[in-house]
């Protein structure tokens, strides 16, 4: 008995755009295309229907765009849909409110085949995705934004529903080897990459992963990296 596949909605207002998307990932065994929006509006609505692993979610749409789209999705707690923003646009802004509305993956429309197959399963595996050409923009931003935690507890309305408020410290210390690892995944490294710089296990480095997510209260490695460089601690 094989594992059932990845559940896939695109939402996209260019067809000929999603047609090619259906093409792409409908060649892979283990990705299944379940759903096609145009709109944002749309796209919340068929994911509250379909409960799809990943959304691939353009940003400029009419009747809702792709961001407040992604907020309304990740802040249903019925739906556990990873969301993958893919654009057309390189803009900082886009990128940053992405993050911040919970996206856990960032991609242009340029990307290639591969990379858009690799990023759906990365989101479905939970471990996030972002373009090469942004990933470095990730990390000097908040590296320069990165402070000690406030001693006052930040207001609650500085905190978007799906990122962790910025006074969120680790619940325990690190190890050293947590450390090693969160280093790499800052650095976009995948599991195997991690394990092979390491010389250690797959195995054990998704269980290191997992205790640098749970340590940090983030969802996913995208918000892992956000929250470490918003503390220093990469």
């Amino acid at each position: 008995m094989t594992d059932s596949p990845t559940r896939v909605l695109l939402v996209d207002d260019h067809a000929m755009l999603r047609a090619g998307f259906r093409t792409i990932l409908e060649t892979q065994p283990d990705i299944e295309v379940i759903g096609e929006a145009a709109t944002g509006a749309e796209g919340v609505q068929l994911a509250q229907q379909l409960h799809p692993d990943v959304i691939t979610m353009d940003v400029q749409m009419p009747d809702m765009d792709g961001l407040e789209a992604t907020r309304r999705i990740i802040a249903d707690e019925s739906l556990s849909g990873a969301v993958a923003i893919v654009t057309t646009f390189d803009r900082d802004d886009y990128l940053f409110d992405a993050l911040d509305a919970g996206a856990s993956g960032f991609l242009l429309k340029n990307a290639g085949p591969e990379e858009l197959i690799a990023a759906v399963r990365a989101l479905a595996s939970g471990e996030g995705m972002l373009a090469p050409e942004v990933t470095r923009r990730v990390l000097q931003r908040f590296r320069r934004s990165a402070a000690p935690a406030p001693t006052a507890p930040t207001p609650a309305a500085s905190a978007s529903p799906s990122v962790p408020s910025l006074d969120r410290v680790p619940s325990e210390p690190f190890t050293g080897r947590e450390y090693e690892v969160l280093a790499l995944i800052a650095d976009a490294r995948s599991n195997a990459e991690i394990a092979a710089a390491l010389f250690i296990g797959e195995a054990t480095v998704k269980t290191h992963v997992s205790r640098i997510l749970q340590k940090l209260g983030a969802r996913d490695r995208v918000q892992a990296v956000v929250l470490a460089h918003r503390h220093g601690l990469t």
